[in-house]
């Protein structure tokens, strides 16, 4: 079969490259066991071929160690199972590296849409003006995440960054001496961070990373667009979770917000500082050279004082009164460097970027029912009022809280916090922190236990320079979303403070939950429908709404390809702006260098333009959805049997790496809300959820209900109808392209010894015929021979990782049958099972 350019290039470029390099770093000498590298290739081999034959991963290393080594004791035996984990690790970080060398070079193989495309189109159909107020008002944010699936330490993101240059210059001898660097490098964290460390690792990207990436995209927007009149420096921005993000993790106080803020501007300044720095010996004109070495000065004092503070116009004034002399008096020498500086202070200000705030509703209401009570308007209760009693106080009452009032430390900090938002916008500015995000939003209360507390711990009788954002998350939630917006917007208080908001009201909608909630095709379409919904009664409301998508790393948490996703949304749906959470290794895996981050961002930058230029608008026809409808009912039916199934969480719980993501050091955040001693489904995070399925290999959030669905559908209906819908509309393909991601991870053969397991059997069969129903069905419906036919480089891409990472699965399954023969060193065992479980969720890139 012939492949494309692309292919050939991947070939060239990826796999050939990693087989060389990994060969040399296969030979690295490591402490305690020589020549376990040299063992890893057959231990590879061992393992396919033991799968493929039927065995379990019990005998499969029984027999490897009875084969091919001398190794007769247990302690010698887990020891060298530890040393390939430690090599298998490394292996990831060596191919991370050699994949993301080569991106840029792929690039140019593919067919992408580029910026320079859409503008070309907009200009053939006579629609520049079109574009330019569209692209004049458009924004994309980028929103990163504390997500505790990203944990590389400093030491080791410095060697990845320093291999892929190297990489890409071929240079032998330095590669062998980072081979070996990173094979003595721990890539764990020795304790659980806090999230102050987990905010400066994510830092680490913004300043190594997104400061000149952005400038550059936004350098790259100017000079392709017709005329010199563009100007919108918010046109790509960014958001950031650490350290403000508090819903269910208790480590994030006032305090680590206040912290967080404070580096995020402090790292800022030293961007700002390393520019004027270089600019400076280039500016050697009298009159200018005094300019720059005040705001030198100045900048310094800022870097590492956190009381000491510039503003943007302080910033500015300065550069704009520069850019003036140089061009009067010295022929515009060095104006392009200096304008490409001024463009990055209108862009980042002082903030870097937006931290938002986030907290779950319940917290909330639990902090007002002590403030009311504290203040005579309750006993004990806020049942005791009415509704409209309770709406009444929180729009109309001046309460005067304060912290020192209250004994419960979650009170006392969500007050803190209201007050450091304020702190923080007056040293960062506005942009600095004007965003309150409510998970778990049911109801109008919701958002008006927010507005009060903005009012009574912060504004008091100012306006309130806070975006106050609802996250829907639940299916029951987004059914609600609409009556519950138009119930806020008919309260005349509300609806003027969106007033002072420019009249623009953000909602979240939470594809994690909502997944785990709904199932996944449900989730996607419910999802879909509330968005048109929230869009029409927003638009008769005259609000510009803004929807803001949680995201996560696997098309099971809405990850997936995210411009096919924006570029298949209807035209029924608001395009003002694309707003999305990117987190875990999506950080570093689609964001993680210049150009990863360049053409991600500038891919969704086209999907949204484009919606605007297209000649036919994207609408999906009412017999098209009324099939979708019952596709997403008929998943959820089966879906939601699972979910129920008696033994769905004893599976998770004695089966999976559920246990284990919760004492591994990968993050800050518990993994589940609360400290209930029972698991339940309600509490447990999305990340370990999804991520324990992923471990299995398994993934059922992913596809779980398409294949009955489908089927069903294709009994009433016909094969040729559905193909029909998968040609006709984007949406739904988009859908079934991204379940096929979730199923070419799955590998049902790791675990098959389960269907001998006396409680478990009946249950493992459940979900591997499903599989089998759901594969077999989207390759019926989607005409293709094999999944991911459309996506030759991401299949060839996840097929290495999988071969790469398959003895760490068989390790981690031999140590889950090996406790169960409750041997004496079950500690040892376990500790086998979670140090697999950070290399098989790096070498998915996406797994949680």
């Amino acid at each position: 079969m012939s492949i494309s350019p692309r292919e050939k290039a991947f070939e060239r470029s990826v796999e050939k490259t990693f087989n060389v390099y990994n060969s040399l770093f296969l030979n690295l000498p490591f402490r305690k066991i020589k020549q376990t590298g040299m063992l890893i290739p057959l231990l590879s081999h061992e393992c396919r071929r033991g799968l493929e034959t039927g065995k379990e991963p019990l005998n499969i290393l029984d027999s490897f160690f009875a084969a091919h080594s001398e190794m007769v004791s247990e302690e010698e035996k887990i020891d060298f199972l530890l040393r390939v984990i430690q090599y298998v690790e490394r292996q990831i970080v060596l191919y991370d590296s050699v994949e993301d060398a080569a991106f840029a070079q792929l690039l140019t193989f593919g067919n992408h849409m580029s910026l320079k495309n859409c503008i070309d189109m907009a200009v053939s159909r006579n629609q520049r003006s079109i574009l330019l107020k569209k692209i004049s008002e458009f924004s994309v944010r980028i929103v990163f995440t504390a997500h505790p699936t990203q944990f590389y330490p400093r030491s080791v993101l410095d060697i990845i960054t320093r291999l892929r240059s190297l990489i890409r210059e071929n240079n032998l001898h330095e590669i062998d001496l980072s081979l070996q660097q990173l094979g003595l490098t721990s890539l764990m964290n020795p304790e659980k961070p806090t999230p102050l460390e987990e905010a400066k690792n994510i830092i680490y990207f913004l300043r190594s990373v997104y400061y000149d990436a952005v400038g550059e995209l936004y350098s790259t927007i100017r000079k392709n667009l017709p005329g010199n009149d563009f100007d919108n420096p918010d046109i790509i921005q960014l958001g950031f979770w650490p350290g403000g993000d508090r819903d269910g993790n208790p480590f994030v106080t006032a305090q680590t917000t206040a912290e967080v803020a404070d580096e995020l501007r402090m790292t800022l300044m030293k961007c700002y500082y390393h520019e004027i720095k270089n600019l400076a010996t280039k500016l050697s004109f009298r009159g200018i050279e005094e300019i720059v070495t005040h705001l030198k000065s100045q900048l310094y004092l800022t870097m590492f004082n956190r009381l000491k503070t510039l503003s943007a116009a302080e910033l500015l004034i300065p550069l704009k009164q520069i850019r003036k002399i140089l061009i009067e008096s010295f022929n515009s020498l060095y104006l392009d460097e200096l304008d490409s500086f001024i463009d990055k202070v209108k862009i980042f200000r002082t903030h870097f970027a937006t931290l938002d705030i986030r907290q779950n509703h319940g917290e909330h209401k639990k902090v007002i029912e002590l403030i009311l009570k504290n203040y005579n308007h309750i006993k004990s209760s806020l049942d005791e009022l009415t509704k409209d009693q309770l709406i009444s106080i929180l729009v109309h009452e001046n309460i005067n809280v304060q912290e020192d009032q209250f004994q419960d430390e979650i009170t006392k900090d969500t007050i803190r916090t209201v007050a450091k938002m304020k702190l923080i916008q007056q040293k960062n500015g506005e942009l600095g922190c004007n965003r309150y995000i409510i998970s778990n939003s049911e109801d109008i209360l919701s958002i008006l236990f927010v507005y009060a507390l903005l009012r009574w711990c912060g504004w008091k009788n100012e306006s309130i320079p806070v975006d106050i954002v609802p996250l829907f998350e639940s299916i029951a939630g987004m059914k609600n979303a609409g009556d519950i917006m138009q119930q806020l917007f008919d309260i005349p208080e509300y609806r003027n403070h969106l007033q002072q908001r420019k009249d623009t009201q953000t909602i979240m909608l939470g594809f994690s939950d909502g997944t785990k909630d709904g199932g996944y095709l449900n989730a996607n379409w419910s999802i879909f429908k509330t968005k048109e919904n929230l869009s029409a009664m927003c638009a008769q409301n005259h609000i510009k709404v803004i929807f803001f998508d949680g995201r996560g790393g696997p098309p099971a948490r809405g990850g997936g390809k995210s411009h096919r996703f924006y570029a298949s949304q209807s035209h029924q749906i608001a395009n003002n702006a694309i707003q999305l959470t990117i987190q875990g290794q999506t950080i570093t895996s689609l964001y993680g260098t210049r150009s990863h981050f360049i053409h991600n961002c500038e891919q969704m930058l086209t999907a949204g333009l484009s919606h605007g230029l297209s000649i036919r608008p994207t609408v999906i026809p009412e017999n098209s959805r009324e099939v979708i409808e019952r596709l997403g009912r008929l998943s959820y039916e089966k879906y939601t049997a699972l979910k129920h199934h008696k033994l769905f969480l004893p599976y998770l719980e004695n089966r999976s790496t559920l246990k284990y993501y919760i004492d591994a050091n990968i993050g800050s955040r518990p993994a589940k809300r609360g400290d209930k001693k029972t698991l339940e489904l309600s509490d447990l995070r999305a990340i370990s959820f999804v991520g324990s399925w992923s471990q299995l290999r398994q993934n059922v959030p992913g596809y779980f209900g398409i294949g009955t669905a489908l089927k069903q559908l294709m009994d009433d209906i016909g094969l040729e109808e559905l193909q029909k819908l998968y040609t006709d509309v984007l949406f739904f393909k988009t859908l079934l392209l991204n379940s096929m991601m979730s199923m070419s991870k799955c590998y049902f053969a790791l675990t098959a010894y389960t269907e001998k397991d006396p409680i478990y059997s009946k249950f493992w069969k459940i979900l591997f015929e499903e599989y089998q129903l759901s594969k077999k069905m989207v390759l019926l419906v989607s005409n293709s021979r094999f999944l991911m036919e459309e996506e030759p480089i991401s299949r060839r891409s996840i097929h290495i990782r999988e071969d790469i990472v398959l003895p760490l699965l068989i390790i981690q399954q031999y140590a889950f049958q090996k406790i169960e023969k409750q041997p004496k060193n079950t500690q040892s065992y376990e500790k086998i099972i979670q140090r697999s479980l950070y290399g098989n969720i790096n070498a998915s890139r996406n797994s949680a």
